[in-house]
C-alpha cells in the first residue's frame, strides 16, 4: 500500500492521478492532498479520500476549508503555505510524492520531496527547468526515485534502453525526438495569430489540460520547456533533442539508436497512462484508457516545427544553451506573459516578445544554488512587468 501525497490535486494531474487511485484502493493510500486556492474542490476531495492533511495556499481559503470538514465531521488536518507544502512533501509516512504544481512555484516542494529521498512521480516540468543541475545533482544524492509523468518524458523513459542513466555513453542512445501536436494553431496563418484570444489557445485539438498550459503548447513554450527538462531527465544536449510535430499524438515521443532503430511509445491520448506508469512501476496496472485503435487511426504524420511561427521554441533552445539562470529568466518571463494573455492584458504574440525582451535584458548567471534560482525568478518576473507596462 503506497502512501502519496499529492501535491496539486485540484488540476488535471491531480484529479487523473485520484481517478486511478479510486481505481486501485488496495495498492494507494492519499495521505495528504495539496491545492492551490480551489478549496471547494478539495473539500470533495477530502471527503472521498479522508486525507490526513490537506494544503492550500493561503490563511483565507484554508480557513474555509477547515470550516467546512469540521462540518463534515472529518479529521484532516488543514494546512496553508509554502512551508506547509514542503513539509507534505517530506512526510516520513509519504513514500511516494506526485509533484503536479504548475509553474515555478513547485519548485521548492519538489525538491523538499527529492532531498526526503522519497519516490518522486514528476509532472512539475519547471522544477527541472529553473534548476535542472541543482535538482538532479539533489536525486544522487539523496537516494531519491524521479519517475517522469509528462507524457513524452514518460514515453521516452519507456523506451530507453534497462538500466539506462543520465550521462551514459555506452548505451548507444543517438538522439531523443520529442513529439508535439503542434496545438490549436499549428496551421493557423501567422498573420492571424495577433488575434486569437484565450479561449481558442485553450482548446487544445487532443489533450484536456489546465489553461496555462494548453496557452504554453499553443505557443509551444510547453514544448521548449519539455526540451530543456529532457537535456536534465536523460542528460544529453540540446543538439542530440529534436523536436517533431506530430498532429495526431499518438506517438508521444521517440529514442533513435547508433543502430538506425527508432523505439517509440503509443497509446491514445491520456493522461492516465503516463501517471499510471509512474505509480506503479515496474509493474503494470489497468488505467482505465481506451486501447488504441490503429485501423482508426489509420495514418501518422510528421513535420518539423517552424520557429518564425513559434519562436518560443526557439527561445527555448537559445536558454538552454546559455545555461546557468537562463532557463528560469525564460520561465519566469513565460508565466508572467501568460498571465497577461489570459487576463486579455496582452496578444498571444507578445507572448514571445516579452520573454525575449527579459533574456535580452538581464544575463545569464550561475545556478548553483536554490537562492540563485529564486533570485533570478524574482527578478524576471519584476523586469516582465515592468516591459509588459510599455507593451501597453
Amino acid at each position: 500500500m503506497r502512501q502519496i501525497t499529492l501535491l496539486g490535486s485540484t488540476g488535471s494531474i491531480g484529479e487523473n492521478t485520484l481517478d486511478l487511485v479510486r481505481r486501485h484502493p488496495d495498492r494507494y493510500r492519499v495521505l495528504a492532498l495539496c491545492a492551490h486556492r480551489q478549496w471547494e474542490k478539495l473539500r470533495d476531495q477530502c471527503q472521498e479520500f479522508r486525507p490526513a492533511y490537506a494544503v492550500l495556499g493561503d490563511a483565507g481559503s484554508a480557513a474555509q476549508l477547515a470550516a467546512a470538514l469540521k462540518t463534515l465531521q472529518l479529521p484532516t488536518e488543514v494546512l496553508y503555505g509554502p512551508e506547509a507544502l514542503c513539509r507534505m512533501a517530506a512526510l516520513p509516512e509519504a513514500d511516494t510524492v506526485m509533484a503536479a504544481i504548475v509553474g515555478a512555484a513547485g519548485l521548492a516542494p519538489t525538491l523538499a520531496a527529492v532531498e526526503a529521498g522519497k519516490r518522486v512521480l514528476l509532472a512539475n516540468k519547471e522544477a527541472l527547468v529553473t534548476a535542472g543541475a541543482l535538482f538532479m545533482n539533489a536525486v544522487a544524492r539523496n537516494g531519491a526515485t524521479l519517475l517522469p509523468v509528462d507524457s513524452e518524458h514518460n514515453a521516452i523513459f519507456q523506451s530507453l534502453p534497462a538500466g539506462f542513466r543520465p550521462g551514459l555513453e555506452n548505451t548507444g542512445v543517438r538522439r531523443i525526438l520529442l513529439t508535439a501536436s503542434g496545438g490549436p494553431f499549428r496551421n493557423l496563418p501567422a498573420a492571424d495569430l495577433e488575434h486569437v484570444t484565450p479561449a481558442q489557445a485553450c482548446a487544445h485539438p487532443n489533450w484536456v489540460m489546465g489553461r496555462k498550459i494548453s496557452v504554453d503548447s499553443a505557443s509551444m513554450m510547453n514544448k521548449g520547456l519539455e526540451l530543456i527538462e529532457a537535456r536534465w531527465l536523460f542528460g544529453l544536449p540540446g543538439e542530440r533533442i529534436q523536436v517533431v510535430v506530430h498532429p495526431q499524438s499518438v506517438i508521444h515521443s521517440l529514442v533513435e539508436y547508433a543502430d538506425g532503430s527508432l523505439l517509440a511509445q503509443l497509446g491514445n491520448p491520456d493522461m492516465r497512462t503516463p501517471i499510471a506508469h509512474a505509480l506503479a512501476y515496474p509493474e503494470r496496472i489497468e488505467a482505465g484508457v481506451a486501447p488504441l485503435d490503429l485501423f482508426q487511426v489509420a495514418r501518422l504524420d510528421f513535420q518539423p516545427p517552424d520557429f518564425q511561427r513559434f519562436p518560443c521554441l526557439k527561445l527555448a533552445y537559445e536558454a538552454l544553451a546559455a545555461g546557468g539562470t537562463a532557463p528560469a529568466l525564460l520561465n519566469a518571463a513565460n508565466e508572467i506573459a501568460v498571465e497577461a494573455f489570459l487576463e486579455g492584458r496582452l496578444a498571444f504574440t507578445g507572448i514571445a516578445r516579452l520573454v525575449a525582451a527579459v533574456l535580452e535584458a538581464l544575463p545569464a548567471s550561475a545556478a548553483d544554488t536554490l537562492e540563485q534560482v529564486e533570485a533570478a525568478d524574482a527578478l524576471a518576473r519584476s523586469r516582465a512587468g515592468e516591459l509588459l507596462r510599455g507593451m501597453n
